[in-house]
């Protein structure tokens, strides 16, 4: 996959997420995971563009790890979404999908990129 493709698949990925928000609950519970997981879910987009005009590779190391981060914050809220019953839609396990295989190629990516 090039950087290119891995950079649309996180755009797509914070749509997926943005979707998923539109679609929580109005209620108290609902405001504070919609917030948390708009700023989650599209976080590893944004960083991902900065780790492709990294200035050293250990800052592109440090962005990517980033990147990760988020993507398992936002993995998290998508879980406890689903466990708390707040969403029942099939568009939710899409997130938790697709959250699970970025985390598995950016963790590669690190492990990877710090061998070298």
């Amino acid at each position: 996959m090039t950087s290119h493709e891995l950079e649309e698949r996180l755009i797509d990925f914070a749509v997926l997420i943005l979707r998923i928000v539109k679609s929580l609950p109005n209620d108290d519970a609902g405001k504070v995971l919609r917030h948390q997981l708009a700023k989650s879910g599209t976080s590893p987009a944004l960083n991902y563009g900065e780790a492709r005009s990294a200035e050293s590779k250990r800052d592109f190391i440090h962005k990517i790890k980033i990147v990760n981060k988020e993507l398992r914050e936002t993995h998290i809220n998508l879980r406890i979404i689903k466990k708390s019953e707040m969403l029942m839609k099939p568009v939710l396990d899409d997130g938790i999908n697709e959250a699970n295989e970025l985390i598995s190629i950016f963790t590669a990516t690190i492990k990877s990129s710090s061998k070298n």
